[in-house]
């Protein structure tokens, strides 16, 4: 039993090696054969060139603001009275409503004081102005008694000359004219006295209506009023309370005087300019995402900052918006779009399909590829807008990739009918198409056993999944 288990065994070993042997044989003589090399073929999209005109639109993203808001701030020093009822941030006022209303009872007692003194300068120019006419009274009728004077005086020298009269008369009468003259000149002063003093009193008078005008003014200010309609808004405010002069209360905002503030490239803000420098009254839409969708206004172009910050490019560019106002709010981030003047003779292809060098690959003769350089012109999300010398319908790669390049063959893809990609979901195959696909996928030995079994089942389908057979026929070359 022994001697048999060991020739049996040693059967074995013969039968091994020599197994081993044939195999050593065989996969020498299957390497020294040459495989046959064929050319890689590629497979992707291609779109035809289409030329016409075409208006860009350009995106930006700005801020909105409010044109017209107004602070509120105490202009006195005061306690809080009453607020008013809709004295609520967020609130819509409309113009002339009492917001905040202070104590008023310093600022009364200041107007009546005033008041008081208005009324004695009142009476003391009255005053004034009867003593200026009692004084121009006084000076008529002392120039009439020195006339009087005068007259005796003329009549005692007449006397005097025919001998009749005495010296002691003349001497007189010559006294008498010149006391005369100086009660005039007596007179004529208190005449400028009194002037002086209706003009002190005019002045007096001036300056307690300028008091008073003040006093009401401080009056006045214990009321903060609307002064345009709008909306509340940062309101720092409670009854009872004390606050300063010029202390701010609170913010009032108009919320249909909004306009958006965007910047813009100087490129693109020399296209939005006409040929003097001035900024184009052009119209633009505002939109303002939201989770249950955007909301929607519109404006037009108003002016463009007149000076660059420092340390920031472009362009500053405000815009005033004429309708839906009334959804957006001051502080919120917006996009804004606006059309730019058409362009003519351009064409708008698939971003994907241009290069860093602004070049395409275009379908040529055999299915070849070849590189053109484009002229690009704007881009408009995920599509650009080009300017070239190529022909119009010559088809272009729409998606480049790392490995299409000038002189590889490309199998391409066009768009259907309905403009979607040409390959189907599953295609059906014909007997020899398969049956040369089959053998290639057991003939490679560099597949893995899952992905030969994987591309096996797939084409054992009556309807055969496009992306398997454009993939194993771009390895095959056919």
């Amino acid at each position: 039993m022994g001697l048999f288990l060991l020739a049996l065994t040693l059967g074995l070993l013969a039968m091994g090696g020599f197994s081993i042997v044939e195999a050593f044989k065989a996969r020498n003589a299957d390497g020294g054969r040459p495989s046959a090399m064929r050319e890689r073929v590629f497979a992707a999209n291609v779109v035809p060139l289409e030329f016409g005109t075409i208006t860009p639109r350009l995106t930006a993203y700005g801020e909105v603001s409010s044109t017209r808001e107004l602070e509120l701030r105490a202009s006195v020093s005061g306690t809080i009275l009453t607020l008013a009822p809709s004295f609520e941030d967020g609130a819509a006022v409309a113009k002339g409503t009492v917001l905040v209303r202070l104590d008023p009872a310093e600022a009364q007692a200041a107007r009546d004081t005033a008041q008081a003194q208005v009324s004695e300068a009142e009476a003391a120019l009255a005053q004034s102005e009867r003593a200026l006419a009692i004084a121009q009274d006084d000076v008529v009728a002392a120039r009439r008694q020195a006339a009087l004077r005068v007259q005796a005086l003329e009549r005692q020298q007449s006397l005097s000359d025919r001998g009749v009269g005495s010296a002691a008369n003349r001497e007189t009468a010559e006294l008498a004219a010149s006391a005369a003259d100086q009660a005039v000149l007596s007179r004529r002063s208190a005449l400028s006295t009194a002037q002086a003093q209706l003009d002190t009193a005019r002045t007096g008078l001036t300056r307690a209506k300028i008091t008073l005008s003040e006093a009401e003014r401080r009056l006045r200010d214990t009321e903060i009023r609307a002064e345009f309609s709008g909306r509340l808004a940062q309101l720092n405010a409670v009854e009872g309370g004390l606050v300063s002069s010029n202390e701010m209360l609170g913010m009032l905002i108009d919320p249909n005087a909004l306009e958006v503030a965007f910047r813009v490239s100087t490129g693109q803000f020399a296209r939005l300019t006409n040929p003097d420098g001035t900024l184009r009254p052009l119209e633009l839409g505002v939109s303002l995402d939201t989770a249950g969708g955007a909301i929607e206004a519109r404006g037009v172009l108003s002016r463009v900052s007149a000076a660059v910050e420092s340390g920031v490019a472009g362009r500053l560019l405000f815009a005033t918006i004429t309708e839906g106002a009334g959804a957006l709010r001051p502080g919120d981030f917006v996009t804004v779009s606006l059309r730019e003047p058409a362009l003519e003779g351009v064409a708008e292809i698939p971003a994907a399909a241009i290069d860093a060098q602004d070049r395409v690959l275009v379908l040529g003769e055999g299915d070849r590829l070849e590189e053109a350089r484009v002229t690009l012109l704007r881009r408009q999300g995920d599509a650009v807008i080009i300017r070239t010398d190529l022909p119009p319908g010559t088809e272009i790669v729409a998606e480049r990739t790392p490995l299409l390049g000038g002189g590889i063959k490309l199998r391409p893809m066009r768009p259907d009918q309905a403009g979607a990609p040409a390959p189907a979901r599953t295609v059906a195959l014909d007997p020899a198409r398969r049956a040369r696909l089959v053998a290639f996928v057991e003939g490679n030995t560099a597949m893995t056993d899952s992905t030969r079994a994987r591309f096996l089942a797939d084409l054992s389908q009556e309807a055969v999944p496009a992306a398997t057979v454009a993939n194993l026929e771009s390895r095959v070359g056919g």
